[in-house]
């Protein structure tokens, strides 16, 4: 015991800054959505630098640019761990790049911090999950789109590994609740044509449209859609990767009526929200919104410093272990982690698109959903199929080649 005072004394004695790596794209077709996630990251480092860090340690954060592509992903995130020497990294936003940087960093057992909703089936010992698995997402809102929107469904989504396997989870689901799927479609990330899959949804005529495409491809398919004889109330389009930021790059009277479906939304009405939109737009402009995976971001610079604290280091094994006896009042509401999982228990809500760029708050579960990264239990197998088929279809890479 004597000893470990002894060490912790040491380590609080060290008043040399903590290297903290943020990897996002600030370039290339995921930019839309990944520069205010960095914004959202940095906006936590402050408030915890301005309470005197960690471990009476400033936060200095080392940003590294992915470029929307996941091999730069993969060097950056080498560059942050060996040349930097981050303490920690917080980032990557599509799936592809997160399974690129998932072998880096557990060679060097390092630490990533993933902040986005994603598709499941995975749990590495050196990642920490912020953002919903399909329980806590997916497949409530295919539920809800279900009963209120109706039973004929058509997927279209960005080509690359979560929409592929979020998608094989809801023709799955859809098996079980006698829902119909009528189409499918993918373009490659950073695509703007969507002439095809504009042609079926009106030929076919769904109920709703499930869409996955990510990236400002969503800005090239938003526009289609309008310019087409579709419209929201005919044919309204549930969305998993678009929140406000996304929202703000388009036309508000084009894509009211529509839907999204996510854990957090700026609208949120609780006192710890607006406490913490005011803070945001006081720092970074009034004209600035908030999102899903600026939230979950921000909350996992809080869960790391929490747990830093607590252990007297930031050495990553001591953190991981203490990391999931943490919790944290989130703007969402209270954060904790799943019993042996590093997910987070996250809340279920569907928001419907206002004029004003906002999301009105139409359905959220009654309780906060247990993570469950693998569903499907019975069908793990198969789902491991799934992304091997795929990986290797996409000449190894975890996404078909981008759109030139």
């Amino acid at each position: 015991m004597a000893l470990a005072l002894f060490m912790i004394g040491c380590q609080n004695s060290d008043n040399q800054p903590i290297n903290i790596g943020i990897l996002h794209s600030q370039t290339g077709t995921m930019a839309i959505s990944e520069k205010a996630v960095i914004d959202a990251t940095l906006f936590a480092i402050e408030e915890i630098n301005a309470k005197g860090g960690v471990l009476g340690r400033k936060l200095i954060p080392v940003i590294a640019d992915g470029k929307s592509d996941p091999e730069i992903f993969s060097i950056q995130a080498k560059r942050l761990i060996t040349v930097d020497k981050v303490a920690v990294i917080f980032g990557c936003w599509t799936s592809a790049s997160r399974k690129m940087v998932k072998p880096v960093v557990e060679h060097y057992k390092s630490l990533l911090f993933y902040p986005v909703q994603y598709e499941g089936m995975e749990l590495s010992p050196h990642i920490i999950y912020t953002g919903a698995v399909p329980n806590q997402q997916i497949i409530p809102a295919i539920s809800w789109a279900s009963e209120h929107l109706g039973k004929r469904l058509y997927l279209v989504g960005s080509d690359y590994i979560f929409p592929r396997v979020a998608n094989w989870l809801i023709k799955r689901q859809a098996a079980l609740q006698g829902i119909q799927i009528v189409g499918e479609n993918y373009q490659p990330l950073g695509s703007n044509i969507f002439s095809t899959a504009i042609a079926e949804i009106t030929r076919l005529q769904p109920d709703v449209v499930i869409n996955t495409i990510n990236g400002d491809s969503n800005i090239s398919f938003f526009k289609a859609f309008s310019e087409s004889s579709l419209t929201s109330k005919t044919t309204p389009i549930l969305s998993f990767s678009i929140g406000e930021n996304e929202l703000a790059r388009m036309n508000p009277d084009k894509m009211t009526g529509h839907y999204a479906a996510a854990s957090y939304f700026q609208s949120i009405d609780s006192e710890a929200n607006h406490k913490f939109v005011k803070a945001f737009k006081a720092r970074f402009g009034q004209n600035r919104v908030l999102s899903d995976a600026m939230e979950a971001a921000y909350i996992g610079v809080h869960l790391w410093a929490q747990a830093a604290e607590l252990v007297g280091s930031t050495e990553n094994s001591n953190i991981l272990f203490n990391l999931r006896s943490q919790s944290f009042a989130a703007p969402e509401g209270i954060i904790g982690f799943g019993l042996n999982s590093q997910h987070t228990w996250k809340h279920a809500r569907i928001g419907k698109v206002t004029a004003d760029g906002q999301f009105d708050i139409v359905w959220k579960f009654e309780k906060m959903l247990r993570p469950n990264p693998y569903p499907l239990k019975i069908l793990s197998d198969e789902a491991k199929q799934l992304t091997d088929v795929l990986y290797d279809r996409w000449g190894l890479h975890w996404a078909a080649p981008q759109a030139e």
